[in-house]
């Protein structure tokens, strides 16, 4: 029988899971956006067919009106914390571990990537300003000039790697993955995207253990085929980021994920044409390269190729599956 130590998820990173030789080969990845199991009214956040479960195995149809009914958390004040607990230390685990019958071996990563709301995103960008009147003073009625909430469309995603695009299938298509993991999404999800990418690395990173990622999601401007969208970010935008001294100062990891498909019908994950994921140090470092004159010139080199529907935030991440290191730069 398996001791509790087994059927822990830090064997398949290191320094306890074995590791092998990496590439420069582009590689895939089916980064999974998704929104948690919550009371929002369903005209705010879509909602997958199925999901959001209540103890009985059904959907919650209505979760605004039936909060209580959620299998996730019954609370409304506790869903938030719950869902970001449950996604990292049981959903993760769960698809980590390799029943009898099954292997998650053809996975080479898998990072959870959980938004923060304290960090900065592009509904509430730094730097941040005290909120004070003409005369300089902070207001002595604070209750009053609280400001609306603007939420990110996802809530996280996640970043699974593969080294070819017919290994997502296989896994996907185990009894283990095809029943149970997706009746656990169901659980703890709200919508789930089901596009598939090819991976550029532009900066690897020298352990892949980097705490903070900031996720800019891109939907191509009018008049961009994706071809011609992905073949700009990945030319001369990339370049452009490259040759900052801020990037070189503050970024740790960078990577391109290129929209080349889905694994099912997917209607929401379609409209992204492709994804930059930043690494860092800390939120700190987010916000100094956030407001630095270099990222002045990449934000105005990212308007000029996207458009409605382009969205950043900031997130933790958190290594679950990793077998390969270490990391390198891959081709374009």
């Amino acid at each position: 029988m398996p001791t509790d130590f087994d059927r822990s998820d830090n064997l398949h990173r290191p320094p306890l899971g074995a590791t092998q030789g990496s590439t420069t080969k582009p590689l895939i990845v089916t980064p999974t956006f998704l929104t948690r199991s919550d009371a929002t009214p369903r005209g705010e956040r879509p909602q997958d067919p199925g999901s959001s479960k209540d103890k009985d195995g059904n959907e919650v149809r209505d979760p605004a009106q039936q909060p209580q009914a959620l299998a996730l958390e019954a609370n409304p004040n506790l869903a938030f914390e719950h869902w970001d607990e449950y996604w990292r230390k049981v959903h993760g685990p769960k698809f980590a571990w390799d029943e009898p019958g099954s292997s998650s071996k053809l996975v080479l990563r898998y990072d959870q990537v959980h938004r923060i709301a304290s960090g900065p995103s592009s509904l509430f960008p730094p730097p941040y300003r005290a909120m004070i009147g003409a005369d300089g003073r902070l207001p002595s009625d604070p209750e009053r000039h609280v400001p609306p909430l603007r939420r990110p469309r996802w809530d996280g995603f996640a970043y699974i790697t593969y080294a070819e695009q017919d290994d997502i299938e296989k896994t996907l298509k185990q009894e283990k993955f095809d029943q149970r993991i997706v009746a656990d999404e169901q659980v703890a999800f709200r919508m789930v995207t089901r596009e598939i990418t090819r991976e550029f690395i532009l900066i690897p990173s020298e352990r892949h253990r980097d705490p903070i990622s900031l996720v800019k999601i891109h939907m191509r401007a009018p008049g961009l085929s994706r071809e011609e969208f992905q073949r700009r970010l990945l030319g001369e935008h990339a370049d452009l980021v490259l040759a900052q001294a801020s990037t070189r100062e503050f970024v740790r990891r960078y990577a391109q994920l290129h929209n080349i498909g889905s694994t099912q019908e997917d209607p929401e994950g379609s409209k992204i044409d492709a994804v930059s994921v930043f690494s860092f140090a800390s939120l700190n470092d987010v916000e100094d390269y956030l407001v630095s004159e270099d990222h002045r010139a990449i934000e105005a080199s990212e308007n000029a190729l996207q458009g409605e529907g382009s969205e950043w935030w900031t997130a933790i991440n958190y290594s679950v599956i990793n077998r390969l290191m270490p990391e390198l730069a891959t081709e374009r």
